[in-house]
């Protein structure tokens, strides 16, 4: 037994040696949240050097935010016309958007910039989990512990590791919105489904607790509605957990005025948030419970993404951005860069209406930017998307805009739109956590 004992302390300390080897990466071969550093042989994707934390100027917080890179235009674009010049550096969902509306969908392709950086205590955190954190099998499917503050694995060597990492992706601890929200009809009408206040926190970020004392609540959302009429006075709270069988969530309902626990707020069923018309694992992306699928991680490769579009931003009216059947490409900024490619395959025996899906997460900020969806027929069904943003106030590149397009009824949705509000993405102290309770709720609840 004596031995049997010594033999397991060899090799646990033989572990932690071997991974804070692997994490001395993160100051050489890769930065500090765990993209390369080097750029791609032929310069278009350049060397990463500290990302983007100089102020825009004029911005001030809870203001409109500004396009730092306002000055430069596109490089080229790509049209129906001459997509299969480009075809190995687009995704599934972009080449069918170009092929179902030649005339109006494009992608205008900018220089790129490597803008995404966080707080040196983020960095140090990361190098830690790098050390310490490990995917386990729960009741709701693989989830990280031992991880806090950082992301999670950053030297990612596995699809739900990946998945992970766009979670828990650093994007502020705590911020408030104020959005306008619409869904797109297949025979072309905007509708506006939501307007919408925000208070949302991650508590996975909280500087100043004891890592060995959280709880695993990692991000906490209460959203109020003041329209459309029909939906003024609705409210919303979520507080999601890395293990999601204790993520909860709750509606108020202004016609009962009262507060109702939503029985399963997790994958295919549709999200309050977005008057039932996304789902709560499309939210951001992907925004799901990881049980459902079997997650495979396909590699790293050079595609064409939105990145850094703040110029989506710039225009005061809503209109300016949305099109009949999509955003307008005068208004969105792509760029090349490495992506970690995850397929998600449905579990033998589990139920969603997507039977397989595939995500492209940028390897900088860990944002999943974009998706494609496939229905049990094996037909491409869905695109989704988010805008990732320059924020150098957080620092951060994180995403603002989200939505997606069906492939097959030609609706679409438009997620958390700025563009008439007076402010973007405010930062502000933590919220209390009675804030996002069904009590605080009731409260405010009004008919």
């Amino acid at each position: 037994m004596k031995k049997f004992i010594v033999i397991t302390a060899m090799l646990m300390l033989a572990s932690v040696a071997l991974h804070a080897q692997d994490a001395t990466q993160l100051k050489t071969t890769f930065n500090p949240l765990g993209g390369e550093k080097a750029g791609n042989k032929d310069g278009t994707i350049p060397a990463w050097t500290g990302g983007y934390t100089k102020p825009i100027p004029g911005f001030k917080n809870g203001g409109r935010r500004g396009d730092p890179f306002a000055s430069e235009k596109p490089l080229f674009s790509i049209s129906a016309q001459n997509m299969d010049q480009y075809a190995d550096k687009l995704t599934d969902g972009t080449k069918a958007m170009l092929k179902k509306y030649p005339k109006t969908y494009r992608v205008d392709v900018y220089k790129t910039h490597r803008t995404a950086a966080a707080p040196q205590w983020v960095y140090d955190n990361t190098y830690k989990n790098a050390t310490r954190a490990k995917l386990v099998e729960k009741g709701s499917g693989p989830m990280p512990e031992g991880a806090y503050g950082g992301i999670p694995f950053p030297l990612a060597k596995s699809g739900a590791e990946v998945m992970w990492n766009h979670k828990l992706r650093w994007r502020g601890e705590s911020w408030y919105l104020d959005v306008n929200q619409y869904l797109g009809t297949g025979d072309g009408r905007m509708v506006l489904s939501t307007d919408g206040q925000a208070e949302q926190t991650m508590p996975y970020y909280y500087k100043d607790v004891d890592p060995s004392k959280w709880n695993g609540e990692y991000w906490f959302i209460h959203l109020v509605n003041s329209g459309p009429p029909i939906r003024a006075g609705e409210q919303v709270v979520g507080r999601m957990n890395v293990d999601d069988n204790k993520t909860q969530a709750w509606v108020y309902l202004t016609g009962q005025r009262r507060v109702r626990k939503l029985p399963n707020p997790c994958c295919d069923t549709p999200t309050p948030a977005t008057a039932g018309v996304m789902s709560f694992d499309e939210l951001e992306t992907f925004d799901g419970r990881m049980d459902r699928f079997d997650w495979k991680l396909l590699g790293k490769k050079e595609i064409y993404i939105p990145y850094n579009t703040n110029r989506s931003l710039t225009p005061t009216k809503d209109s300016a951005l949305l099109m009949k059947n999509h955003l307008n490409p005068d208004h969105v900024r792509w760029e090349l860069h490495r992506v970690w490619i995850v397929e998600a395959t449905l579990k033998s025996g589990r139920r969603h209406q997507a039977a397989k899906s595939r995500y492209y997460v940028d390897e900088d900020s860990w944002l999943a930017v974009l998706g494609d969806r496939w229905d049990a027929k094996g037909q491409l069904w869905k695109s989704t998307w988010s805008l990732p943003y320059v924020m150098p106030d957080l620092p951060a590149v994180a995403d603002l805009n989200f939505g997606y397009y069906d492939l097959t009824s030609g609706a679409w949705y438009s997620a958390n739109m700025y563009n008439e509000k007076p402010g973007h993405y405010k930062i502000t102290s933590r919220w209390p956590d009675k804030v996002f309770t069904p009590d605080a709720m009731a409260a405010e609840g009004v008919r």
